[in-house]
């Protein structure tokens, strides 16, 4: 239950008619959640068009206890570049030379 003291926080979330909590990963690679103190800080970080839902934190804790989630982060100042797999070098199709008779 919330009290009057609790802050409501905006938490990113994915979807429109049915949302669920947007879970990131920490530098070392543990999930965690984040949490901002305004929808302009998480419009900073996420983009302007990105959902939100206002939660206090003991709810949000609440969502997060079976999750396993190392905790929650309070407006992250930017985030990492997605790890993107190694991709192979491309080939290119073997270019055949022909001689001109």
């Amino acid at each position: 239950m919330r009290s009057e003291t609790d802050p409501l926080l905006v938490v990113p979330v994915r979807g429109s008619s049915v949302v669920s909590l947007r879970l990131f990963r920490t530098a070392a690679g543990k999930k965690t959640a984040v949490a901002f103190s305004s929808p302009l800080a998480l419009a900073k970080v996420l983009g302007a068009g990105h959902g939100w839902i206002r939660i206090s934190e003991p709810a949000l804790r609440r969502m997060l206890a079976d999750l396993d989630v190392t905790g929650i982060v309070l407006d992250p100042a930017g985030t990492l570049p997605a790890r993107t797999p190694a991709r192979a070098p491309e080939r290119r199709p073997a270019v055949r030379r022909v001689r001109a008779a």
